[in-house]
């Protein structure tokens, strides 16, 4: 839609507060916002200069414009969240998580199991969570476990059953950890009191855990049971140190939800924390892409209502770094300048500024999902630092692994326009070397890789890493001659330790600065050929796809053969070995089979040294 086409119809629009929706020509909702005047915010859609590129995109798709006027501002918050989560247009930003989270369910059956699960059944049973880790999850139900008797079988324990007398009790009623319902032996009332504490323990409630113990094992004291009452009071010291463990700002802070925001020039960082009694039993950072000139105050209220929605919170107090609407007109939202509260939301800001360094690192090491203007300009400041004459955005990497000189192989890694080209990955045995040369291994490498490239006349790569020193690059130097193709790529060794640079010729190192994205870059193509070497080195050991020379002897096994290569380092040397030498290793009798293996024409004994 155009400025003029907007003129016509921009008198029919309200100076009142509501939403307003943009259409495209097929009719398809593209973006949702709210407005205190909805007149004076659509206009600026149209009459501004806007220099957001995807803000210009949204302009000029737009064929409709429709609005909803409603009573106040708060109002118009209501609507637009509630369309945003209906609709999803694709200019709105996305509050959509994926993921499947574990929740723990209280099943609804005489007699309710509790488990872990990751799937919410409309069954009437009772889900408890989400959680944001396995390792909360366990570790709770690993609490619930070793505190309150609860059954794990899967039987139908239903009254009929138990009456007929179906079942029998398990070992884990004879440990403690169960009752007996199914005999009989617990009745329901006193397993619903368990679910209760179940309850409590499951929501971060663990000091009503600990009040109703304390009353067991008084009770147990006052009726001379002491051995029973000693069991309960490990139960709670065992939940006090769990509680000692958790985050706590104040036992007597109460219930609340804290929320903060960090922001950089493509993304927001919204980090989450439920806290419950003053304990943060939940933490949660997203990050959302932004799309518009969103206002960080909308963003915020936005992704509140979503994460609370999702973690079933019915806080009444919400601590945040600046005012923000929220969908509920009881909870109060709280703008702390100090005191516990004010820690809890620079606990918050910590923990979402933690979220975004990590996620420039994994961006910065190509590992997340950089654009492709970013990484050409990583290639750019590598060929400046490089000295290239040329771009590398063809770039392989080269690494040998072995075991003590057996299962000697080799891996290779092409990256192309800075990111894995997993289809061009190589990896190779070592054919042509016995025991341990990473020089030869790497000499014949190299040349059967540019051999085979060479003769299927398929294209060179601008830059050769070789992962190692002045060796390796000197025997992949000497292929590079001996194929005739000096001077049509640039090669380069790379130091194990120091992460030093070697070009031929060169003296000194190059030492690139630890924290440049070229250095990084180098890093994480090093970082890769290692992985896939040691797994192909891994698998090959396993599978046994490499013979040493030894496992071919009858009656020798892996075991043995990596024994002697440990000792002697390889087969040539342990060719040369006699029976006693041998004997000293492996015993006797293996040392008999070797030595008549390897000499098949000679008397045992007779090259026997004195």
């Amino acid at each position: 839609m155009t400025k003029e086409e907007f003129s016509k119809v921009a008198l029919s629009i309200p100076h009142s507060p509501g939403c307003y929706k943009y259409y495209d020509l097929h009719n398809e909702l593209l973006y949702v916002g709210k407005a205190k005047d909805l007149r004076k915010r659509v206009s600026s859609y149209f009459n501004k200069t806007v220099d957001n590129y995807k803000t210009r995109k949204l302009v000029s798709i737009i064929a409709t414009i429709d609005f909803t006027v409603t009573n106040s501002e708060h109002d118009a918050f209501l609507l637009e969240n509630s369309l945003i989560k209906h609709y999803q247009p694709r200019f709105n930003i996305d509050l959509k998580d994926d993921k499947s989270y574990p929740y723990i369910v209280i099943k609804k059956e005489p007699f309710s199991r509790v488990f872990l699960t990751r799937r919410v059944i409309r069954d009437g049973s009772e889900y408890l969570g989400p959680f944001t880790g396995l390792g909360r999850v366990r570790e709770l139900l690993d609490i619930v476990k070793q505190n309150i008797p609860l059954r794990t079988c899967n039987l139908a324990l239903t009254p009929q059953n138990i009456a007929k007398g179906k079942f029998k009790v398990c070992l884990e009623y004879h440990l403690g950890n169960c009752k007996g319902p199914c005999e009989g032996l617990q009745t329901e009332e006193d397993y619903r009191e368990n679910m209760q504490q179940v309850r409590h323990v499951l929501k971060g409630n663990i000091g009503e855990v600990i009040k109703y113990l304390k009353g067991e094992m008084q009770r147990h004291a006052t009726e001379m049971h002491f051995e029973k009452a000693e069991v309960i009071k490990k139960k709670i010291d065992s939940l006090l140190t769990y509680q000692s463990k958790s985050t706590i700002v104040n036992a007597h802070l109460g219930n609340a939800d804290v929320i903060s925001m960090l922001s950089d020039e493509n993304n927001f960082f919204i980090n989450y924390m439920m806290v419950s009694k003053g304990t943060i039993i939940y933490a949660k950072t997203i990050q959302i892409t932004k799309k518009l000139d969103e206002l960080e105050a909308d963003v915020l209220a936005l992704a509140l209502d979503n994460l609370r929605e999702t973690f079933q919170s019915n806080a009444m107090e919400v601590i945040a770094p600046f005012e923000i609407d929220v969908t509920d007109p009881n909870v109060k939202v709280t703008v702390p300048k100090a005191g516990d509260k004010k820690q809890l939301l620079e606990l918050s800001i910590k923990n979402a500024e933690v979220f975004k360094e990590e996620v420039r690192r994994k961006d910065t090491l190509m590992v997340g999902k950089g654009t492709a203007d970013q990484t050409w300009k990583v290639l750019e400041e590598m060929r400046d630092a490089l000295s290239l004459g040329v771009i590398p955005d063809h770039i392989e990497c080269f690494d040998n692994s072995n075991f003590q000189g057996s299962y000697p192989v080799a891996a290779m890694v092409c990256f192309k326009n800075g990111v894995p080209s997993k289809k061009d990955y190589r990896h190779f045995h070592i054919k042509t070397v016995e025991g341990i040369n990473d020089f030869a291994s790497m000499a014949e490498i190299v040349y059967r890789r540019y051999k085979r490239l060479v003769e299927e006349d398929q294209p060179l790569p601008k830059l050769v890493i070789i992962d190692g020193g002045k060796g390796q690059l000197g025997a992949a130097l000497d292929s590079i001659q001996k194929l005739e193709l000096t001077g049509r790529m640039t090669i380069i060794g790379l130091a194990k330790r120091e992460e030093s640079i070697f070009f031929p010729g060169d003296s000194e190192p190059l030492q690139l600065p630890f924290d440049s994205r070229p250095h990084l870059l180098i890093r994480r193509i090093r970082d890769e050929v290692h992985r896939f070497g040691i797994t192909f080195h891994r698998d090959t050991r396993s599978k046994g796809t490499i013979k040493t020379g030894l496992e071919d002897i009858a009656g020798i096994g892996e075991k043995t053969a990596t024994q002697l290569l440990k000792a002697f380092r390889s087969v040539k040397n342990i060719r040369t070995l006699t029976e006693r030498e041998l004997t000293k290793e492996i015993g006797q009798s293996k040392a008999a089979v070797v030595w008549s293996y390897f000499h098949p024409d000679e008397e045992e004994g007779e090259t026997e040294k004195p």
